[in-house]
């Protein structure tokens, strides 16, 4: 790699951390390194028609841009990374800019830099890859993901693309080999190093057939059933609409569906019942009417849920994943309700007041891709504890080996464990805004 990019990615930081954790993330692993250096002598011979999709922290693209791409389209499933592109494009701007100098001086025949820069994008597509030659691309955890974007790429980019895909070995199988060879012609492994490895990709395919995701699937479980009330009736049901990188896909996860068995035991929401859904979604939240908040909505169920049960409150779900908001919006069209879909990082852009949210439910994520985290979790208690009303209640179900009920009764108030299986434990905490009159008990 060049001295250039080297100086640009020692910049980089796993934003929103500072990269001194143990064992927190870092900005720049081995895969990020390993595409980079295969990516270098392809950028050099043609530097327009790059696409970076999954990047984590900004290392591919800002990478890119410092061996000398002109110009990168981005694609990032996570708000979280996109805003961690932003801060180390910030951070690294000088960096970056003073190696694209260096470089126009030293040509053969010196010139003026060119212009740098990227562009993100908010879904996979024409508009990202149309033209794309070169795409880097972070494996993504699993391969309906996989799947999904590479469809996307073998469709609209050139057909003299390089694809590649790299990751850590131990992440890595087979599967992943016949997914890429079902859109591309040739398909073939890099040498292994560091322990990442890399899959090159070239000549997409033109004989595929339509696109595998979305997928659409009628779920008649017997939780859901109970839960919005639906009579002994044969269809009954609900529709989901899952997109490759939306956990679960078109199904019921166990977590979910052990949070839905609880339905009955859920606050009632006063007033939920006045009336049929609104034909068109009203964004004041200040009418008075409850609001219910499926955060980390996923593929949308609890939210579709929420709307069917009580249909005179205002639902609201939230998720980082492009994916997952956009399989929640197809859920609830699919099934005639509406919600309010906000893309934030654990609630954060939420589009109510503080203290006004009645009911939250939450099944957080304990992965951050193949890694066990719990940060999310824990942002999304607080997240909870921010949004409820004084006596509202948050409904959460985890794994029972992680333990969170003192973390739930510090971010949001009094909590009790309502049910638990061998896996699963489902609690509900009251939201209690200590006042000075409560603490000294007047």
């Amino acid at each position: 790699m060049s001295p250039e990019a080297d100086a640009v990615l020692a910049e980089l930081l796993p934003c929103p951390e500072d990269g001194s954790r143990a064992d927190g993330p870092v900005a720049v692993d081995a895969t990020d390194r390993l595409l980079l250096d295969e990516a270098a002598p392809l950028i050099e011979r043609d530097p327009d028609g790059v696409v970076v999709i999954g990047d984590r922290f900004g290392a591919l693209t800002l990478g890119a841009l410092a061996l000398g791409a002109r110009n990168v389209d981005v694609y990032q499933d996570a708000i979280t990374a996109e805003a961690a592109l932003s801060a180390n494009s910030a951070r690294a701007s000088q960096t970056l800019w003073a190696g694209r100098e260096q470089a126009a001086e030293n040509a053969p025949v010196p010139h003026e830099p060119a212009r740098v820069g990227f562009t993100v994008h908010d879904e996979l597509g024409p508009d990202l890859l149309t033209g794309a030659r070169l795409v880097l691309l972070q494996l993504p955890p699993s391969l309906a993901e996989l799947t999904e974007i590479t469809e996307h790429v073998a469709r609209h980019a050139d057909p003299a693309l390089t694809l590649l895909a790299g990751g850590r070995v131990k992440h890595m199988t087979h599967a992943m080999n016949d997914v890429l060879s079902a859109s591309f012609g040739q398909v073939s492994p890099s040498l292994a190093r560091q322990k990442s490895r890399l899959l090159i990709a070239r000549a997409p395919r033109s004989d595929v057939g339509p696109l595998t995701y979305p997928v659409t699937a009628r779920l008649t479980d017997r939780e859901i059933l109970d839960a919005i009330g639906a009579p002994e009736e044969a269809d009954a049901g609900l529709t989901v609409v899952a997109h490759g990188a939306a956990f679960a896909g078109a199904t019921l996860d166990l977590g979910t569906r052990f949070l839905l068995a609880q339905a009955h035991r859920w606050p009632g929401l006063s007033g939920a019942q006045a009336g049929p859904a609104s034909p068109t979604y009203d964004p004041d939240f200040m009418d008075g009417r409850p609001i219910a908040v499926d955060l980390g909505c996923g593929t949308g169920i609890l939210a579709t849920v929420l709307a069917l049960r009580f249909p005179g409150a205002h639902v609201i779900a939230t998720d980082r994943s492009t994916a997952a908001c956009a399989s929640t919006k197809a859920t609830l069209a699919a099934n005639g309700v509406r919600a309010a879909v906000v893309r934030g990082d654990a609630g954060d852009l939420l589009p109510v007041p503080d203290g006004t949210a009645d009911l939250v439910l939450l099944n957080p994520p304990f992965h951050d891709r193949t890694a066990l985290s719990t940060d999310a979790a824990h942002r999304m208690f607080a997240a909870a504890g921010r949004v409820l009303r004084d006596g509202g209640e948050l409904w959460t179900v985890f794994n029972t080996g992680l333990r969170y009920r003192g973390a739930l009764q510090r971010a949001v108030g009094p909590t009790e464990h309502v049910a638990q299986n061998p896996r699963f434990t489902v609690t509900r905490s009251v939201r209690k805004v200590l006042t000075e009159q409560s603490v000294t008990g007047g």
